[in-house]
């Protein structure tokens, strides 16, 4: 596969903004950082229009002694185990606890699944990050 050149003209106080940043991230090139960039911006396209398996994280963080939380989160794993491929738990401090699942599937059924995690209970903060599987991501 061959590389393709092409030129962007923007604003010379945006680019200096965007160079900045992408310094401060590490990139070493223009070009690096492009490339991160368009590959999210085709994830994200990927989760608006696939039908083909994604994946996804949900972190949630949660006090462990909130009454029937944590019977109420393993019960929906359990009941979703098909959707979640594995789960990691980290206790944070002496009451809350943060946890990590991920999740394939349809964009649906991922988003179904991050909802009901999020929507339980005694669950202070959920968020799903969407990625892909890499099939086609160039």
């Amino acid at each position: 596969m061959g590389t393709a050149r092409f030129g962007v003209s923007m604003p010379e106080d945006l680019m200096r903004a965007f160079d900045r940043q992408i310094e401060g991230k590490g990139y070493g090139t223009r070009s690096e950082a492009l490339r991160d960039i368009i590959r999210g911006y085709l994830v994200e396209a990927q989760w608006e229009t696939s039908a083909a398996p994604v994946v996804g994280t949900v972190t949630v963080v949660y006090d462990h002694e909130t009454r029937e939380l944590t019977q109420a989160l393993t019960d929906l794993q359990h009941h979703c185990h098909g959707e979640i491929v594995c789960s990691t738990h980290i206790h944070l401090d002496s009451h809350n606890c943060l946890e990590v699942i991920v999740l394939k599937g349809t964009v649906a059924q991922v988003q179904a699944v991050a909802d009901r995690i999020i929507a339980t209970r005694g669950v202070k903060h959920g968020k799903l990050v969407c990625t892909t599987t890499g099939r086609g991501l160039l």
